[in-house]
């Protein structure tokens, strides 16, 4: 109706004192109530009451407000309701964007009103009925909606629109889906779950009306009769949970809202609000002392049963969280949504709010994840994706173990069966799916692999000197060569097209050859490529690399060098020490963003960047794609999880590592016995006359090299410095190395042993002078002794280090720095009689100390750096919670505490750890002992 013709009738109404009620008495059921919810009900509801107005009950509209009574029986022109309905109403409601009530509707309100707004009519014959004409199913499908397995596997539950029907299970899991023993019906709604308590003898049913509200009943599992019934939510449930205890209901639904309740009485104990969607899933704990719940607004929540506390929020999903569950032995949380990924999050908020570290995120489905199942007493998990797929995952490591792909359906209801290993699917076209599996099945899978090849030594033999024959540039007429040998040869030819140079060699399996090229080196132009090659010519397989978690850089792209501010998108789902395949290349995770501004470390953490798998580090454009990948050895078997599977072959471009310029070195693992063809070229194409080479094939020889980065020092007397060792690996060697400092004269003492750890490059120590020590002379440097010794195989080796230039003793020092235990921080252990303190930290979780400076003279701030200000702390643990300045001690301040933190991935191990600072020409705290423990 035109807005003209409203204002008239508000005139006319309102003038008139409002005519009689039509013949028929008005009706609050019939007349008003589906006029405010069509119109009002969607921003003033009792759940989310706009301007804390609600219109959704009788007794909602018998509220006073600020501008009056929303309802005066009798007297529509004293109305709230009625007056912002009206031409002249401010605010205007509804508002002009929204769809507008008649004239006719505003008077059946206005009429109700008049005649007193009577509310004893009888009430609804069923309080779960819309005021909608009910439309009748062209379809007899019944989708499964809800499913469960009783405890003893001994009956299953199936939920379908308005029922649940119950079925004995035998002891292989099978039942006849057209003999139920019990059912229960006239349920309002579609049954969205179902779930047994631990005695099998009751179920909790989740029901509802869209829109309308929730409905969940405990029933009685021999009988069908309702033991308690809960109301409480204005919207469907999506799930009701009973407690292991069998103490506690609790409630979920599109309305937002989770509910605790009692069961003996019925009553709610708590309401746990906070989520800002629907909530589609909760799970308790073991104990029933925890709740976690997860939903539509990308978050899982972790809540204390006992006062509805809420210890800490997941927000790592992108997506809605579908399902829940802690595991069964209560120390992880596991969830999966609609971001495809599978989540596994360690529980370590026992005592009040914490952090739950996140320990797992995988891509799981190339779909939603709709569904969780543990299996296996919590050793196995069960996913159920909306990609047609169900996966079964070893949760030691959550590693897929199988995949059951290309289902009929899309499963929306799952149930597990312990007894007889049985997994059921609720599918929608209204049928219910077994999946089994055996320990046999699962062997099978996993024994698809080839065997791990022993390696093997090559003997000892001299050095072949060869120079090519030409002609050798196709896999039929490669140059028989011997190795080891120095093959001398040229990129070039008269035929047309790009020279390629084939040697053909014989090898054992388990040998590793080391292939290197010296071109550029010694300015040839060649920029050599090198790769292997069965005899007919196809490419060897080195490995491959299942990607587990897509990404993609960010902020800025990436050059070919560059080993630090990898921003990549999700990063913190990613790992340390996991790797990274972008366009051919892998990377490695050495250190994980430190802020905002900030993107990984990859190894080694400083300098040029490392290769992995002989890989070359390549640039990268903003946006370009990336993967973390897991490497799976040739011949095992992969089970796709939607994500890329890259093989790598054997083949360089540029070394690896970043030693050699542009070129190539590669580390040959032979697969078997046999004949085996090396291919050089260049990697653009080009040749020519002065495009030389010469290709090295020899044994690969582990070894190291460390250098004292510290050899000119000036210290205090009874003062610390410190003092750091570099070292370069050579042919790959990964060994920690061990550094010894021996012949200090009187006075001095140092960190004993100094240790570079497996895959690192340096190591500090802490250099120590007493009150009555001395400028060190040049005779006495020279009786410094320092040593760096490593395994190699079943021998150590042993190489000198470089000693110190130089000692010197300043005269005057206007500082010392100490770390201590910090108030309510990380409690000492037991002094030893050196006095050496001690603190531990599990994996995964962080300690808080205290560094305190004892000022002589120097006022200004104290400096200790920023990612890197824990000096020699094990890898993957590091100060934490740095801001701009990193770790400071402000002017006019003594003391600042600062923390530590172990990374999920960091190893049991037990490492003396420092500060420094370059206050004061440069000072370094007592070194503090740090037992890394595992999580």
């Amino acid at each position: 109706m035109k807005i003209a013709s409203l204002i008239s009738l508000s005139l006319v109404l309102l003038s008139c004192g409002f005519p009689l009620a039509a013949a028929e008495p008005p009706s609050y059921q019939k007349d008003v109530e589906p006029l405010l919810r069509k119109y009002c009900v969607g921003c003033h509801s009792d759940a989310e009451p706009e301007a804390d107005i609600s219109l959704q009950s009788l007794k909602a509209l018998q509220a006073e407000t600020s501008d009056g009574p929303l309802l005066k029986p009798g007297n529509a022109k004293a109305s709230r309701l009625v007056a912002v309905m009206l031409e002249n109403g401010e605010p205007k409601m509804p508002p002009e964007d929204e769809p507008q009530p008649s004239a006719d509707e505003i008077k059946r309100i206005v009429d109700w009103i008049q005649a007193g707004a009577p509310h004893g009519d009888a009430p609804s014959t069923s309080p779960w009925k819309l005021p909608v004409e009910p439309i009748a199913s062209s379809s007899q499908t019944r989708p499964v909606s809800a499913l469960a397995v009783s405890p003893d596997g001994k009956q299953i539950a199936i939920g379908r629109y308005g029922e649940v029907k119950f079925f004995a299970l035998d002891q292989e899991g099978n039942f006849d889906q057209a003999k139920p023993v019990l059912e229960i019906t006239g349920l309002p709604g579609k049954v969205t779950s179902l779930n047994f308590d631990q005695a099998g003898s009751q179920i909790a049913v989740a029901s509802g009306v869209t829109g309308l509200a929730g409905y969940a009943a405990i029933f009685a599992t021999e009988t069908g009769q309702e033991v308690q019934s809960f109301k409480g939510h204005a919207d469907i449930l999506f799930d009701a949970e009973i407690s292991p205890d069998g103490k506690t209901l609790a409630t979920c639904g599109y309305d937002r809202k989770i509910i605790l309740w009692d069961i003996a009485t019925g009553k709610p104990l708590h309401e746990l609000t906070g989520h800002n969607g629907a909530v589609y899933d909760v799970g308790f704990s073991p104990d029933s002392r925890f709740l976690v719940s997860g939903s539509a607004d990308d978050t899982c929540k972790v809540w204390r049963v006992s006062d509805a506390m809420r210890l800490d929020t997941l927000p790592q999903p992108l997506k809605e969280v579908y399902s829940c569950a802690f595991s069964p032995d209560g120390k992880t949380i596991v969830a999966g949504g609609a971001d495809n990924n599978l989540r596994v999050w360690k529980f370590v908020a026992h005592d009040g709010p914490k952090i739950n570290p996140m320990i797992q995120a995988r891509f799981a489905h190339e779909g939603p994840v709709q569904r969780l199942a543990f299996a296996d007493h919590g050793k196995k998990l069960l996913t159920v994706g909306n990609d047609l797929a169900v996966k079964l995952w070893d949760t030691s490591n959550y590693s897929e173990l199988k995949l059951w792909s290309d289902r009929p359906e899309v499963a929306m209801a799952v149930a597990y069966a312990a007894p007889s290993r049985s997994l059921f699917l609720g599918q929608m076209n209204g049928e219910v799916q077994r999946i089994t599996w055996t320990d046999d099945q699962l062997n099978a899978q996993q024994t698809g692999a080839v065997a791990s090849i022993a390696p093997v030594p090559i003997t000892a033999s001299d050095m072949n000197t060869i120079a090519e024959s030409e002609g050798n540039d196709t896999p039929e007429s490669a140059q028989a060569v011997a190795f080891p040998a120095k093959i001398k040869g040229t990129i070039h030819n008269e035929a047309e097209g790009p020279d390629v140079d084939f040697y053909r060699f014989s090898a054992l399996a388990g040998q590793t050859w080391v292939l290197e090229t010296n071109a550029a080196r010694s300015k040839s132009p060649l920029d050599s490529h090198l790769s292997v090659y069965h005899a007919d010519g196809t490419p060897v397989e080195r490995i491959k690399l299942q990607a587990v978690r897509d990404s993609y850089f960010t902020f800025r792209g990436k050059n070919d060098s560059i080993s630090d501010d990898f921003r990549i998108f999700n990063w913190e789902e990613m790992k340390l020490n996991q790797y990274l395949y972008s366009s051919g290349e892998v990377a490695r995770l050495w250190l994980h963003p430190r802020g905002p501004d900030s993107g990984f470390k990859v190894y080694p953490g400083e300098g040029s960047r490392w290769g992995y798998f002989d890989t070359t580090p390549l640039a990268h454009a903003l946006g370009e794609p990336c993967y973390v990948v897991e490497p799976v050895p040739v011949g095992q078997p992969i089970v796709p999880n939607g994500l890329p599977v890259f093989t790598l072959y054997y083949e360089n471009d540029d070394e690896s590592r970043r030693t050699m310029g542009d070129d190539s070195r590669l580390f040959f693992t032979v697969p078997a016995d046999g004949d085996y063809l090396v291919k050089v070229r260049d990697v653009r194409g080009f040749e020519g006359e002065k495009f030389s080479y010469e290709l090295t094939a020899r044994p690969r020889q582990e070894d190291f090299r460390v250098d004292n980065a510290t050899r000119d020092v000036k210290i205090g007397a009874d003062s610390y410095r410190e003092v750091r060792f570099k070292c370069a690996r050579m042919d790959n060697f990964d060994g920690p190395i061990r550094i010894q400092v021996e012949g200090l004269p009187e006075g001095f003492s140092i960190t004993s042993p100094i240790v570079i750890e497996p895959g690192q490059i340096d190591a500090m120590g802490v250099l120590h002078a007493a009150e009555s020590a001395k400028t060190v002379d040049a005779e006495q440097l020279k009786q410094i002794k320092i040593t760096a010794t490593a395994q190699m195989g079943d021998h150590e080796v042993t190489h000198d280090v470089a000693g110190f230039k130089s000692i010197a003793i300043r005269d005057k020092t206007k500082l010392a720095v100490r770390i201590e235990p910090a108030e309510k921080g990380a409690t000492p252990l037991e002094t030893g009689e050196d006095g050496l303190l001690e603190f531990e930290v599990q994996a995964g979780e962080t300690i808080m100390l205290k560094v305190v400076a004892d000022r002589a003279g120097e006022k200004g701030n104290i400096a200790f750096g920023k990612e890197g200000s824990g000096r020699n702390l094990p890898f993957a643990v590091n100060v934490a919670n740095l801001g701009l300045n990193g770790l400071m001690i402000m002017a006019g301040h003594d003391e600042r505490e600062f923390f530590i933190t172990a990374d999920e991935v960091a190893q049991p191990t037990s490492r003396l750890f420092h500060l420094q600072t370059g206050a004061d020409g440069g000072h370094a705290t007592q070194p503090v002992m740090l037992h890394v423990r595992p999580n």
